[in-house]
């Protein structure tokens, strides 16, 4: 999602350090001195408005969570979102910073699983680089995850769907599940939905879920 940049962002993010990162790369390798206790360590990359980070903090405190965004009006708007909560999140930190550069602000193996919610598609040949789902990115998620750490895809393009499954064929991963239609499944019963998914949801269109792992016995 893109929004305009709202004068009192940058000043509610600097109010609150405690909540929220602007500087990732300084805690690379000890993300959990962030939080209240350690725990399995969850990040969502492209958070949108933070519905469903929020959400899952709320429905798994035993875990950890980090939701990044790249843009700082965005992530101030989940800022404010969090502030207006009626009981605190200890399991729950934000980042402003761009998942091009992961491997910089986490080190090996520090991430136990990453979200991947309705990402922009970039639909033209020519912008596959950018898709969250491409090699290079597959690369840097490798690396930060834990063996065996798990990634959760969702979508509703067809098109990033199909990519994305074939990139990660490629790249060697396990699939772990694949739903071409989510909310007509059982994996719908414990899903947590992201604005977009609502949105899309109700207009009938079939929401895409992959979940993977990576096969650590393969070099790339």
């Amino acid at each position: 999602m893109r929004l305009r940049n709202k004068p009192w962002a940058k000043p509610l993010i600097a109010a609150n350090p405690d909540l929220i990162v602007t500087d990732p790369a300084a805690l690379k390798g000890i993300w959990q001195s962030r939080f209240s206790r350690s725990a399995p360590l969850y990040l969502e990359i492209g958070m949108g408005k933070g519905n469903f980070i929020i959400e899952m903090a709320k429905q798994h405190p035993e875990n950890n969570y980090l939701g990044m965004e790249v843009q700082t009006t965005v992530a101030a708007v989940v800022l404010k979102k969090l502030l207006a909560q009626s009981a605190s999140l200890p399991n729950l930190q934000l980042i402003v910073g761009d998942g091009r550069l992961l491997t910089e602000f986490f080190a090996e193996n520090e991430i136990t699983g990453i979200y991947l919610n309705f990402s922009d598609p970039w639909p033209k040949k020519k912008q596959a680089k950018r898709r969250l789902t491409y090699h290079t990115f597959l690369q840097q998620y490798r690396q930060v995850l834990v063996k065996n750490g798990q990634i959760e895809f969702k979508t509703d393009n067809q098109g990033l769907f199909e990519f994305s499954l074939q990139s990660m064929n490629n790249f060697g991963m396990y699939f772990v599940g694949v739903w071409l239609n989510l909310h007509q499944s059982e994996e719908n019963e414990n899903n947590v939905l992201t604005e977009y998914e609502a949105k899309f949801s109700q207009k009938g269109q079939p929401i895409y879920k992959v979940t993977a792992r990576f096969n650590c016995s393969t070099e790339h």
